[in-house]
């Protein structure tokens, strides 16, 4: 029998990164908790890839993306000596074949497996706006459906309510009506006879819905089949020459990837939306810089974060009345949000959760359901974090009461992890209870 040869190409990326053995392993298992897919790789899983044993398929695309997330830059199965994982087809040229084929697995049970295993990528190729400008031009019409406005004002409209029902109830079931509308109905309207102006709009308005569909692909933690709806957005917004959708989708980019803590990929995404901003009014230079004091203090940029959050304020001070438009929900409730992740990533765990509380009484009765009970459970953590035991439990027995009609993954995360938080705590009348009734809403 032949004897088994080192991956070469492996082990030369190994010794690039600086890592041991146990830090590799750690690496990949970092990505697999990421994914909602937990690894337990050790030291011996390690030395038996570089010895030339190939990684389950499962576990390919995880050590990819660590070793692109430690050498910052994109890692390929051929750079490290893999054989290619089977993937998805969404990935092809054709805007609105892809749009359909990535719909089209997001409507099926059978296919979730797949779409919640696909990975967030720090180095994810983000077109930029002339890439993206005109990208549609090629398609063809059908040349047997045609559409006017009215057609795309149902789209806008159906959107708006796709977008009502992820703020009142979370993503997991709006998210696959979202992707069969986008299939069944909008898809076939981007080849449908138009005149230019019915076109572009057409063409912006999907643009939205992908990016509300992604987002609410980021409620479920699937965060690899999130940032490809962000970027058919994008594809879509150069399409229509919609900057403002452009420029939006690339700060929800952002948001996703400062919530990971990839603050460094934050802080592209976030800079890039807001160099890619057409002339705008306050709101939208506050709505852009928020984004990016946030994305600056989760890489650790003390003086930048800081910086953009005095941008954002003095931004707000000067805008009007809410318009519509995507930035038009930013406001002082949002702004008092960033300030406080600003300060949590910071260090100062106290002055973060006075501005939660800001947020809290700031918050507009059309705020988000979905948020609230988020923001609570961040607050309730926080709380804990400074000692203050009682009002941590007072919070999260808020989120409780609250849970039974939330539809979230990331509620879900939120609310299983009270249990283990609190289990130091038992001996406490009030964490005891609160433990209690968290174990019985799992």
């Amino acid at each position: 029998m032949a004897a088994r040869e080192p991956n070469e190409s492996l082990a030369r990326l190994h010794r690039e990164a600086g890592w041991t053995l146990r830090q590799f392993a750690q690496a990949v298992n970092r990505v697999g908790t990421e994914r909602g897919t937990p690894t337990k790789y050790q030291e011996p899983s390690v030395h038996q890839w570089l010895k030339g044993y190939v990684p389950k398929e499962g576990a390919r695309p995880l050590i990819l993306e660590a070793l692109t997330r430690k050498l910052q830059r994109i890692v390929t199965h051929r750079d490290a000596g893999l054989p290619a994982s089977a993937d998805v087809s969404w990935q092809g040229a054709d805007p609105i074949e892809g749009i359909i084929d990535l719909g089209s697995q997001d409507m099926s049970p059978s296919r979730r497996g797949v779409l919640g295993a696909s990975l967030f990528s720090v180095a994810l190729a983000v077109p930029d706006w002339p890439d993206v400008v005109g990208r549609m031009e090629s398609v063809r019409s059908s040349g047997k459906l045609r559409i006017g406005v009215s057609d795309v004002e149902m789209v806008a409209k159906m959107t708006d309510r796709l977008g009502v029902l992820y703020d009142d109830f979370g993503g997991r079931h709006a998210r696959p009506m979202a992707a069969a509308f986008l299939v069944n109905t909008v898809a076939p309207y981007l080849r449908a006879n138009a005149t230019e102006g019915v076109r572009k709009a057409m063409t912006s308005a999907a643009s939205y819905l992908c990016y509300l569909t992604g987002w609410m692909a980021v409620d479920e933690r699937f965060h690899g089949i999130a940032q490809h709806y962000y970027v058919k957005g994008l594809e879509l917004a150069g399409a229509s020459a919609d900057h403002a959708a452009y420029c939006h989708i690339l700060r929800g980019m952002s948001v996703q990837a400062v919530d990971l803590g990839h603050g460094a990929t934050a802080v592209r995404l976030a800079d890039a939306a807001s160099a890619a901003s057409p002339e705008s009014g306050p709101r939208m230079r506050a709505f852009l810089a928020g984004q990016q004091a946030h994305s600056y203090a989760v890489a650790g940029d003390r003086v930048n974060a800081f910086r953009s959050i005095r941008s954002a304020e003095e931004a707000m001070d000067k805008a009007e009345s809410p318009l519509g438009g995507f930035e038009g929900h930013y406001n002082p409730a949002t702004l008092a949000y960033h300030v406080s992740q600003v300060r949590y990533a910071l260090g100062d765990i106290a002055g973060s959760v006075t501005s939660l509380q800001s947020h809290f009484r700031l918050r507009d009765p059309t705020d988000t359901r979905v948020s609230s009970i988020r923001f609570s459970a961040m607050l309730a953590e926080r709380q804990l974090e400074m000692g203050h035991l009682e009002a941590a439990c007072k919070t999260w027995n808020q989120v409780l009461d609250d849970y039974p009609k939330m539809h979230s993954g990331r509620v879900d995360q939120q609310v299983s992890s009270i249990g283990s938080l609190l289990r130091p705590y038992r001996a406490n009348a009030a964490a005891r209870e609160t433990y209690e009734r968290s174990l019985q809403v799992v």
